[in-house]
């Protein structure tokens, strides 16, 4: 409707100047169609629309006849002159509308370099991720989420970088790809963290600045053995992920013992402990980063996905994630001010067990030719 507004204005410009008193003039609504055209239309239309306003406004001056040439001169000088202005501004806003086009085009293929989309099926799971940026247009920020499938099981993790802006997003690759590296290698989760507290502090060391010095990354990382019912759970210092199951109930895994974020290892002597505990067809495991858990209304009141997810069934992780992203804006009001990755799990009856890219295959086992 935005587009029709120079045209409006044109319109009620020529109303305005029939109908005034003489004495009246309409040219500030000729004045004011192509600037506004300027923001709205393509350069063919604000040239189209600043003609016509200063064909308008030749003409209006005609039918009523120039009483005083100067004033008449003055209001035709001044329409054509913004009609300039309004082409001239067209062409930066156009210029800066296309860069902005491309620099999101660049962060839309970095976050599907970073974050690419996990499988929706593998090894007996239905996965579903999204990344919900708390600014519109900015495609990739400090959380984090990966998925992959090992000799060891499906292993995941969660994650939120401390910091915002480009060197967060640095942080970020370099934990996923020492993540994706060593989920393949490492035989048990806690050396899997351990190798991920040691990229941390490469990265602090070589770039010697307060602000990853200083920095840190809550986390939590999950194995799911393949064809088991066993679910493992390493939390450093990340909110608790969710377990719902079929029935609706809902129970946050509250780790035994606090530990200390990613990257703060140095701090504490003790060493990670593993959570263990049944992870049955149905259930499905929520981890999700504090862009959720400190979501607030107008009131101040924060966001508790365990209260408000309680109760509720779902069809898959899918639309479990879609219902939580849309019941956090309800709760804010729309939008967030903080980031939000979230990821969740569904445990199905496995049909195979074969890694077809990361796949489930259904084909059965064939022993090979003999001659």
């Amino acid at each position: 409707m935005a587009r029709w507004v120079p045209a409006v204005l044109v319109l009620g410009g020529i109303a305005f100047d029939l109908a005034a008193p003489p004495g009246y003039t309409a040219s500030p609504f000729f004045a004011a169609a192509p600037l506004v055209a300027a923001a709205l239309l393509p350069l063919r239309q604000t040239i189209v629309t600043a003609v016509v306003a200063v064909l308008t406004t030749c003409l209006l001056a005609e039918l009523h006849g120039v009483r005083d040439p100067t004033q008449a001169a003055t209001e035709i000088i001044t329409v054509a002159t913004v009609t300039v202005l309004a082409v001239v501004i067209n062409r930066v806003v156009r210029r800066s509308y296309h860069r902005l086009a491309s620099a999101r085009g660049v962060a839309e293929a970095a976050q599907r370099a970073v974050l690419p989309a996990p499988p929706a099926r593998l090894a007996g799971l239905e996965i579903a991720a999204r990344y919900v940026p708390a600014e519109k247009y900015a495609a990739i920020g400090g959380d984090l989420y990966a998925v992959q499938d090992t000799p060891h099981g499906v292993r995941l993790t969660v994650g939120d970088v401390r910091g915002k802006g480009l060197g967060a997003v640095e942080v970020v690759a370099i934990l996923l790809g020492c993540f994706r590296e060593a989920a393949e290698q490492e035989t048990t989760l806690e050396a899997l963290v351990g190798r991920l507290e040691r990229a941390l502090q490469r990265e602090g060391a070589r770039r010697a600045d307060l602000e990853v010095a200083e920095g840190f990354t809550t986390a939590v990382v999950a194995e799911i053995p393949r064809g088991g019912s066993t679910l493992r759970l390493i939390n450093r210092g990340h909110p608790a992920p969710l377990l719902l199951e079929e029935g609706g109930a809902v129970r946050a895994l509250e780790p035994e013992a606090s530990a200390l974020p990613v990257g703060m290892g140095e701090l504490a002597g003790w060493p990670d402990r593993v959570m263990e505990l049944a992870f049955a067809e149905g259930e499905t495991l929520l981890l999700f980063t504090d862009g959720v858990t400190e979501a607030r209304d107008r009131h101040g009141e924060f966001y508790d996905p365990e209260e408000r997810l309680r109760g509720r069934r779902f069809a898959g992780p899918q639309e479990l994630l879609d219902v939580l992203v849309a019941d956090v804006e309800r709760h804010t009001g729309g939008g967030t001010s903080d980031d939000m990755a979230l990821l969740a799990v569904r445990r199905t009856r496995a049909r195979g067990t074969g890694r077809d890219n990361g796949r489930e295959t259904d084909q059965p086992h064939r022993p090979p030719h003999s001659a």
